[in-house]
């Protein structure tokens, strides 16, 4: 019976086809880790899909198939791609070292094995596999709470997943990063956020919204902020951003704060472009779609004064890039 503390241990797979190594593996290791234990290629890929460990003990030379062709299995496998592999083998030439990280290996230690030196590379691995679960458990609170929002629009998903990609392929033209433009693209989704607190009377009116509505309605880029919060860095500082200041405008004549100019944060501009182009060019039940032409023709005319000009013309720059999200997520 595991107890507890056991079902709180991370778990290890440990695959070697020597006993006298599965035991000296379960002696370094046993006290702080649950293990598994396979003696060959086939057990291993088959305990690795059903019991999904956050680590792979592998031997390279098994009979049969080796630790090598089990790895780039392993890698093969939706199911298991992201389990990292550390190679425990007697092989010690760096060829051999090259073989293992081209299968998809994360690290290479050499027997006979050093307890100390196998507790610190098991740790050190496993602490990025936390790192990689806490990103991504943030990236689906994220994505959940713009859901959320979605819920009480009366805009599609699709616009939100138009719009993201559009940003992202402006924010990559303006010279972001891979890793920004991937940030970014999981920041604009949470542009509305903050319409989860506009009541629902005004959020779905079906005709104009008066003064006093539309104060309301422009309360929800305050909101979004509140509901985001201020981070220091990376993605949710990002999102920050986005909610707070795409109602911005270029000319200063936008909204909550009236800012102007590259007062504006760049994310937000970004933003601004991706959102009125998506809206322009889709259907709603107040509106027909725009044609692309006379979309771009209305943005054009408002360079320097919603949108900062520069990013207009990159932004239509990528129109091949555009018209493809664009049919890709198409309404249908």
């Amino acid at each position: 019976m595991i107890t507890t503390h056991q079902a709180n241990q991370p778990q290890i797979l440990v695959v070697d086809d020597e006993a006298s190594n599965l035991q000296l593996l379960r002696h370094i290791l046993q006290d702080q880790y649950r293990l598994l234990f396979a003696k060959d290629g086939p057990r291993a890929l088959e305990l690795a899909r059903s019991e999904q460990p956050q680590l792979i003990l592998l031997d390279v030379m098994m009979p049969g198939m080796t630790g090598y062709e089990t790895c780039a299995r392993l890698k093969a496998d939706p199911v298991t791609a992201s389990i990292p592999v550390i190679f425990v083998t007697a092989l010690n030439d760096t060829d051999d070292e090259v073989i293992g990280f081209e299968a998809g290996a994360v690290d290479y230690i050499t027997k006979p094995v050093s307890p100390p030196i196998v507790r610190a590379r098991v740790r050190t691995h496993l602490s990025l596999v936390g790192v990689d679960e806490l990103k991504k458990t943030r990236l689906e609170i994220v994505q959940r709470l713009g859901l959320a929002a979605e819920f009480k629009d009366n805009e599609t998903g699709l616009h939100v997943i138009r719009m993201s990609h559009y940003s992202r392929i402006l924010g990559l033209a303006l010279g972001m990063t891979e890793a920004e433009a991937e940030d970014l693209l999981h920041a604009a989704p949470m542009h509305d956020v903050g319409k989860i607190g506009i009541p629902d009377n005004i959020l779905r009116k079906p005709g104009p919204l008066d003064a006093e509505e539309w104060k309301v309605m422009q309360s929800h880029a305050s909101i979004g902020g509140d509901i985001i919060g201020r981070h220091p860095h990376g993605m949710l500082a990002m999102a920050y951003d986005v909610a707070v200041t795409h109602h911005e405008k270029w000319d200063g004549s936008g909204y909550p704060n009236g800012l102007k100019g590259e007062e504006i944060p760049l994310v937000g501009r970004i933003v601004a472009i991706a959102d009125v182009f998506d809206a322009l060019t889709s259907a709603r039940p107040y509106k027909e779609a725009w044609p692309v032409e006379k979309a771009v023709a209305h943005m054009q005319a408002q360079r320097d004064l919603h949108f900062e000009g520069r990013l207009v013309d990159i932004f239509f720059d990528q129109m091949p890039a555009l018209l493809d999200i664009k049919e890709r997520w198409a309404e249908r």
